[in-house]
């Protein structure tokens, strides 16, 4: 007999691999709200690296709750957010991991004022070291392609 285990949560090699950006912004409505687009870096490897990640990318979805596309409504998401001091870290369902956000302190305090932040997973990679430019290009392709996903990230 044979049994195959599945981790609950997203695999460790996504979560060191993910690459992360925080803005604030303006909803639809005029609030002012918190953003977060995360990423994977691009893969150094193989003909289906980019498959294989696309595919990890959306069990990472998965373990938040289920992201939706752009033209859905935006779900809101497992309460997944912690403000600690001046920081914001993200918490992975199935996992011990924590993703520390880079934040300014106006951007951390809107997340505490408002409780949330948007998230966007892009499905495609994005290097850390992409510049401001760089990411709202990355950000219109990938609407337009419908290569995001949207959720809204809860404090814990």
């Amino acid at each position: 007999m044979t049994v195959i285990l599945t981790p609950s949560g997203p695999e460790l090699r996504l979560l060191v691999s993910l690459a992360s950006w925080t803005w604030p912004g303006t909803s639809p409505d005029g609030r002012e709200v918190a953003h977060i687009l995360i990423t994977h870096n691009p893969p150094f490897t193989g003909p289906d690296a980019a498959e294989a990640v696309e595919a990890r990318m959306r069990r990472l979805s998965d373990s938040l709750g289920g992201l939706a596309n752009s033209r859905a409504p935006v779900r809101e998401l497992a309460r997944c957010l912690q403000v600690v001091g001046g920081q914001v870290l993200m918490s992975f369902p199935g996992t011990a991991r924590k993703l520390r956000l880079p934040t300014r302190r106006p951007w951390a305090e809107l997340v505490a004022r408002n409780s949330e932040a948007v998230l966007l997973l892009g499905l495609d990679p994005l290097p850390q070291t992409a510049y401001a430019a760089r990411i709202d290009t990355y950000l219109d392709d990938a609407l337009a392609a419908d290569r995001l996903l949207f959720g809204r990230a809860r404090i814990r």
